[in-house]
């Protein structure tokens, strides 16, 4: 059984580049384009990781963190930030929001796939 991945990213182009690079490796993906549209999400469906933009409308990644690490469901449940923004001081603020990883954009197809393996296999 492969491993659902929710990836939430406002850019509908990068949103293709991650799904078509998950689903090479036989990842289910499921793609929303803000946090209020992955929250829904989240709560219908069982998922193994998320991987969230930070600059969003409606809702940003760090305030999608924080709200899916409220849930129980979501307590232990890999979240990967994947973004423009490399200062250490949003690091650290995804960090205490709850986030287990940063990556940032451009990304690198090899290391989006190695960290996602980090985490769920």
């Amino acid at each position: 059984m492969s491993k659902t991945i929710l990836i939430v990213d406002d850019s509908a182009a990068i949103r293709q580049m991650v799904a078509f690079t998950l689903k090479s490796e036989g990842y289910a993906v499921i793609e929303t384009e803000d946090g209020e549209e992955a929250l829904a999400k989240a709560n219908s469906h069982a998922i193994d990781l998320v991987l969230t933009d930070q600059n969003m409308p409606n809702m940003d990644g760090l305030t999608l963190v924080k709200t899916l690490r409220g849930l129980p469901k979501f307590a232990t449940t890999p979240i990967l930030v994947l973004t423009t923004e490399s200062g250490d001081a949003k690091k650290m603020e995804g960090k205490a929001a709850g986030a287990n990883g940063w990556l940032v954009k451009p990304f690198n197809p090899h290391t989006l796939l190695n960290v996602v393996k980090k985490f769920v296999g």
